[in-house]
Parts: C-alpha cells; structure tokens; sequence
C-alpha cells in the first residue's frame, strides 16, 4: 500500500479550513443573535429608576428602523 503525502496534505488543509470556517460561522452567528436580543431585562435598575414588569410589552411606535428591525426578529411581529 502506497501512501500519498500530497493526498495526506490536501485532506488536512480541507480539515483545517474547514475548521476555521465553522468557528468563524458560529463566532458570527453567536454575535447577530446577541445584537438581535434585546436588553437584558433582569438587571438592577440604576439611577431613580423603577423597574415595571409588563406581559406583552406593545411594539415600539417611534424609533429608528434598527429598533423596528430588532422588534421584527425577536418577536415575530
């Protein structure tokens, strides 16, 4: 049986690139859904401020098409 390193090589660089290719993929995806999300609710309040707890919060009626955007993905609405 004859080995080929030329062979050997190609499949570990397909391995490697393929490796960094998926790690970046997840990197990326991990990153869109925590710009996606919105604020973390159950942080302490800071300031004078009062945290309210509501149901279904409504959409928002002005902002920004980011916000709308984000609202959209999150919710489903």
């Amino acid at each position: 049986m004859i080995v080929s390193l030329r062979k050997w090589a190609g499949r570990a660089l397909f391995i490697v690139i393929f490796s960094l290719l998926a790690i970046i993929a997840a990197g990326g995806y991990r990153f869109l859904a925590e710009v996606l999300s919105p604020l973390q609710s159950y942080r302490v309040p800071q300031g004078n401020a009062l945290k309210v707890f509501v149901h279904e919060p409504g959409p928002p009626d002005s902002g920004s098409m980011s916000d709308r955007l984000r609202w959209f993905f999150y919710y489903g609405e």
